[in-house]
């Protein structure tokens, strides 16, 4: 299949089609130059998007590599590998590059406030990877097509003045994730019932939040209230959050399956 069908194929349209384009470039490009190309970051959905696609395109998944910066990044890019380069080595010749930009502690800026700063210097969101916002620092990981820019040019956040410097990827502060644990039995692993106790709602409030198409699991969009889990799976719904099915139990005497959640807050 050509590109246009690859992309008809995932029913991919308007921004994500284009996004999508260039990954299939990138990857052609690394295959015809036999040279590492980027793609720009991506967010875990267009990243699974992306798996998808590469799939379809009969790229193997040794063909790239997704870096971050640091181990849990949640945006990432994909570096495709030519011939020489393996993917243990994949790091080296990585396009990213680690800021920290300081401030005082009491002007309490958050992840907005950086994200308006940077938006507002024309800098667009797939140039930025995380941006982890600590009580006096944030540290970003970035292209390095805007760090130096960044380096020059950025100096305020909000109301704050910042101080911007250049950091190896090992001295990025990494915020422990707030999340709970939920022990809860449930009829079948069904993503209805699952979510309903993950979102802490009734069952049939959870198959229509599906049904709506504001549900994904493993970043991927499911419609469907009755596809079935299993432990390790992440279940995203627009305007509730996010969870892990952690662990899947034994059956109780009461014909129960046990689960435990985490659930990100």
């Amino acid at each position: 299949m050509d590109k246009g069908q690859l992309l008809d194929r995932l029913g991919a349209v308007g921004e994500d089609r284009l996004l999508l384009a260039k990954v299939l470039d990138r990857s052609a490009q690394a295959q015809s130059r036999n040279i590492p190309a980027a793609t720009d970051f991506l967010s875990p959905a267009q990243l699974a998007q992306a798996r998808d696609l590469l799939s379809l395109a009969g790229v193997a998944e040794t063909a790239c590599a997704a870096l971050g910066g640091y181990d849990g990044a949640e945006r990432r890019l994909l570096l495709f590998l030519p011939d020489w380069l393996e993917a243990e080595d994949a790091e080296s010749q990585s396009p990213i590059r680690c800021l920290r930009a300081a401030f005082r502690a009491e002007y309490r800026l958050t992840h907005r406030d950086f994200l308006g700063s940077l938006m507002g210097m024309g800098v667009v969101r797939e140039k930025l990877g995380d941006i982890l916002v600590g009580p006096d620092s944030a540290d970003l990981v970035v292209l390095d097509t805007v760090a130096d820019f960044l380096l020059r040019s950025w100096d305020s956040a909000g109301r704050a003045k910042l101080t911007v410097s250049e950091i190896p990827a090992a001295h990025l502060h990494i915020p422990e994730v707030s999340c709970q644990e939920l022990r809860d039995t449930v009829s079948s692993l069904r993503l209805d019932a699952v979510a309903a106790a993950g979102f802490r709602m009734a069952r049939g409030k959870a198959a229509g939040l599906v049904e709506s198409g504001r549900v994904q699991v493993n970043w991927r969009e499911c419609v469907k209230p009755d596809k079935p889990l299993a432990a390790g799976d992440t279940v995203s719904a627009r305007g509730f959050g996010k969870f892990t099915l952690e662990q899947v139990g034994g059956v109780t005497k009461k014909g129960r399956i046990s689960i435990v959640i985490k659930r990100y807050i």
